[in-house]
Order: structure tokens, then sequence, then C-alpha cells
């Protein structure tokens, strides 16, 4: 009878605790450690004249900023102070043989537990930009994120001018309710979920909303000076537009990589994604206050939240008397602005220079085709459900496979594989079961299968994915997010991939490099990457409603054949189920 998972853990820990994070011990890296305390904890907040208690990091809502520099250590000790089940993901960072500190709730951890605490400890190899951390599991994230903000090594600079100051800017979402209680409600009844009640800047939802006109957010600027502005978008199921009156906006850097410099005066940013653009202010202060707007892209069939919200834009002069100034007001999109978003998207590319090279891989050994989109299940017997039908229930899936999250994280599974086929399987298909026609006419069934299955990479193999919108409940976009990896983003394209034709048209020379991607609605977008970091890691819809449907699938990337390749044992305080 083989030893229990329980000892055999403990073993682990005993004669090599130190091994779960060598570098603390090699000095590997050559930055500092920064340490960190997150403290869950309830906090009365009121907005749109709503006061309800949230869950928040040290009571701040958005949370604070983690500050780090490439090449530093994160030291983050989150504890848990309230009721619900907590776990933080570090949105973006690459986890470079960290994984037990990427964070997804049954996952690469289980949650920590009420009165629980656990210590994420990572180090920051190769990024350097903007990226941010939230909750990461069921709709805490809405209010639980912050900005993680990664400064260049000492002595380099940024490959654009030097700004005169960085201001951190998050889009968010506020619901009046609790989102945990909109979720289960969705999930209990089948039906779609009751949309946010505003938009947000920072937390705030500005003066466009009923009882919010002191809750704005002003973005103070003077004259002649460039900003560097880091926008991130922590909204929960919507993608935005962006413009500010009057200003147009340099984009320079997307998911923590720079990226060939270009302007545009309304730029678009899925959830998940991060970007930096420069903002330069006029040479002489004007007699004018300009609004910024957000509203979102929307191209699906359900319910969104149509609603913009605004800050100002407020020049500093030395008369305070801002009632004469005129209030200048920008253009957006329409809703549904699909071409706009797919000429935005294609002007990406990334500096591919000698020091900030595009190591895309230019031969593919394992290829995948992946299609996204909706779906129903079964409504249980007796039961009337709010789906597309009363008698199923709205899901979401890869290749019609629907993700089951388990009640063992899959990480600490795999490692101790002497149960990890009680908890998953690994025959996650590589193409879909039943070949149809994705964008055209849906077909007749539209149930999906449920599973935890999983896909299984060699070490350091080269990796092709085409994620394909499909239409069978109504084309739209999803923006997929994957755990513990950049990508290159190689095409995209409407309609359905041509296997044959459509390769041959691929950027392989500077495509952009990500860690979120937008499917385009009734489209498909192709991505590469290389396996190099082994361990489990999500892949999934930023959709936290289509993650919540199961719009979602995790990898194995294998051990390499030498110590430095091999994932390290789990620290000893990792939360286990």
């Amino acid at each position: 009878m083989g030893a229990s998972p329980a000892i055999v853990m403990i073993l682990f820990v005993a004669v090599g605790c130190f091994m779960a994070y060598p570098e603390a011990v090699t000095a590997k890296h050559t930055g500092i450690t920064r340490h960190y305390t997150f403290n869950i904890k309830l906090k009365n907040i009121t907005r749109l004249c709503h006061t309800k208690s949230i869950v928040t990091v040290n009571g701040k809502f958005p949370g604070p900023r983690v500050i780090t520099r490439e090449g530093d250590r994160l030291v983050v000790k989150v504890v848990n102070h309230v009721p619900n089940n907590i776990s933080i993901h570090w949105h973006g960072v690459r986890q470079l043989r960290s994984g037990w500190a990427d964070g997804p709730s049954c996952i690469t951890q289980c949650p920590i537990q009420t009165g629980h605490s656990y210590v994420y400890n990572f180090t920051i190899t190769g990024q350097r930009g903007t990226l941010f951390w939230h909750a990461h599991i069921s709709w805490l994230r809405a209010t639980v994120y912050g900005p993680l903000i990664i400064l260049p090594r000492r002595n380099e600079s940024y490959p654009f001018v030097k700004p005169y100051k960085e201001v951190p800017i998050l889009f968010g979402e506020w619901f009046n309710a609790d989102p945990e209680a909109v979720i289960n409600q969705s999930l209990q009844t089948g039906g779609g979920p009751n949309v946010s009640d505003a938009y947000t800047f920072n937390g705030l939802p500005g003066p466009l909303y009923n009882c919010s006109a002191k809750d704005i957010y002003k973005l103070k600027v003077k004259p002649g000076k460039t900003y560097l502005l880091r926008l991130i978008n922590a909204a929960l199921n919507d993608e935005l537009f962006l413009s500010i009156a009057d200003h147009s906006l340099t984009m320079v850097e997307a998911d923590a990589v720079y990226v060939k410099p270009f302007e545009t005066n309304v730029l678009m940013i899925t959830p998940g994604q991060t970007t930096n653009v420069l903002l330069k202010t006029k040479s002489k202060a004007p007699n004018a206050t300009f609004l910024m707007l957000a509203r979102p892209y929307a191209t699906g069939m359900g319910t969104f939240d149509n609603t913009t919200v605004a800050g100002i834009l407020e020049y500093e002069t030395p008369s305070t008397s801002l009632k004469n100034r005129p209030l200048l007001k920008p253009g957006l999109p329409a809703i549904n602005a699909t071409n706009f978003v797919a000429n935005f998207t294609s002007k990406f590319r990334s500096l591919a220079t000698a020091k900030f090279p595009a190591n895309v891989p230019q031969k593919v050994e394992n290829k995948f085709f992946f299609t996204v989109g909706l779906g129903t299940k079964p409504c249980p017997k007796n039961q009337t459900c709010q789906g597309p039908t009363n008698s199923t229930k709205f899901a979401a899936s890869i290749n019609n496979i629907s993700f089951a999250l388990p009640i063992t994280a899959l990480l600490q599974s795999h490692f101790f594989s002497q149960y990890s086929k009680r908890v998953y399987t690994t025959d996650f298909p590589a193409f879909p079961q039943i070949p149809f026609n994705y964008t055209g006419t849906p077909p007749n069934n539209t149930l999906v299968n449920n599973g935890t299955k999983l896909m299984v990479i060699p070490f350091n193999t080269s990796v092709e994915v085409v994620l394909q919108d499909t239409s069978i409940l109504g084309a739209e976009s999803h923006p997929l997010h994957l755990h513990g990896y950049n990508f290159y983003v190689v095409g995209q394209g409407f309609g359905n991939f041509d296997p044959k034709n459509d390769p041959p048209k691929f950027n392989l020379v500077d495509p952009v490099e990500r860690n979120t991607v937008g499917v385009p609605s009734g489209g498909w977008v192709a991505i590469r990457f290389q396996a190099d970091n082994p361990g489990v890691w999500l892949m999934h819809c930023h959709f936290d409603v289509h993650q919540s449907w199961g719009l979602g699938m995790a990898w194995i990337v294998l051990d390499g054949e030498f110590p430095n390749q091999k994932l390290p044992p789990p620290p000893s305080n990792l939360s286990m189920c």
C-alpha cells in the first residue's frame, strides 16, 4: 500500500522546503525582495447611494498598488478575515517554476479559508510594465483587484520618452447587489446574470449616473507634459472603449510587453488586458475641461450594462474657477463596432529589436483547434430553467467540453500523481469532436459535455492554438487568458479559419505578445508559444460569467530533463484540499 498524499507532502517539505524556491538560496534573481501583506476584510462602501459591505484588501477599493522591478522577488502574505474563501491571481506574471503562486482556486491551490493565510512567493523574470492582481474565485474579482506595476531594472530606461508622471487607471464594474448573489442566482436558474449598475474609473462611477456627482475620477495634469497612463480592465464581463475629449493617446505597451508606438483617439481594452499609453498635454492650459468616457463594446445577444463611466481631465491653472470652462465630450464607436475593434487590434506589433526580441516559434510541434462559445446543458428534473428554453441552462465550452472545477487543486493532484486520475483526465480534445459550420447556421443540438479534462504538452515544445468563435447561441467576442505564459498573436480573421489559406498570412516577424486576447466575434485568432514553464496552467474566458459557465480548460506542461526545468515541490503553507 503506497504512502498517503499527506505523508508524501510532509516528506517533501521536511527534506527540501528550500527547494520550493531555489532562487531564494542561490540568489539568482538580481533584484530585492519586497514584502506585502494583504488582509482580506469587509468594508462598507457607498456608490450610487447604495451602501454595502464588500470584500476588500486592506480596506481599499480598488486594492493597494503593488510596485516592484524586473528581477525583484515578491512575497505577499494573504490573510483571510472574511467568511468567503479567497485566492489571489497575479495576472500576467509568467510564474516561471513558481506555479504554486499563480493563484486560481482549484487549479494551482485550494482557496484560503476563513482565518487562514497563504504566502505568495515569486520572482518577476523578464517582465516590465503594467499587470494587475485580482481574486480568482467565483465573482470576488468584482471588488478584489489592484495594479501590479513592474518598473524596469535600475539604470534601465523605457524605450520611449520618459513620462513626467505615471498614473494607474483601473476600469471596473459596480453592482448595487452582492456579485456573489448575482452569479449564484444565475447558476441556480440557468439564466443570464443581472448586469452591473455602473462602470468605474478607479472605483468611481462619475457624473452620468444617478447619485454619483461627487464620485468622479479626476486626472489633473499640467500643460506641456507627457503622462504615462497605466490602463487596466478589471471589469467582470465587459470590453470597453475609452476616449479623452480632444486628446490622442500613444500606445506603447500591451500586457507588460513593449509595442511599436501608434496613436489613436479611441482604444478598446478587454477584461484581463492592460496597456500603457502616453498622453501628451497641450502646450498651454486651455480654457476647457475634458471628459474621459468609457462604455462597452458588446457583440453578444444577451443583456449588458449599456451605461457610460465619465471622468474628467483637468488642467491645473493659476485660476481656481472652473465654472465658466466648457466641458468637452469625446465621441465613441458604436456599441457593436466590430470592424473598428479588428482594425485597432491589428495595429499592435512587438518591438522585435535585439533588446526586446519577438521569439515567436517559427515551426510548430503541437497544433490545436479550439472552438469557443456558448451552449446549453439540461435543466434538472422537476425544475423550470431560464436558459434559452425552459428545459435548458446556459453553459459555455471549449471544443464542446464545459470545464468542471475539481474538488482537489489540479496542480496538487498532478504533482502527487498517486491520485490524479480521480481528479482529472488527460483526454481534452485537440480538435472539435464534431466539425460544423462554426460561424454559420448553428446546429440543432446545443448541449455541451461536462468534464475536468486536461491537455498534456511535452516540456519546451512549440504550441499553436487556433481559437474559433462559434455562433451556436450567437457569435460574440471572448477575451481568452492563458496563465503562466505569454503568447504571440500570429493571425486573426472573420468567418471560419481556413487551415490551408490562412497560415501563410501569419505574422511570424513582429506579432504582438500578450497574455489575454479577444477571440473576434464571428471569427478566429491564432496564437503561438513555447511550453517552457512546467506545471498546470488554466486558459479561460475573462468574462467571469462565461468562466462560471465552464468556458475554460487547463494544460499540463511536463517537467524537462534537467533539475532547473522541473516544477519544485509546494511550499509548506500551501492551501491544501
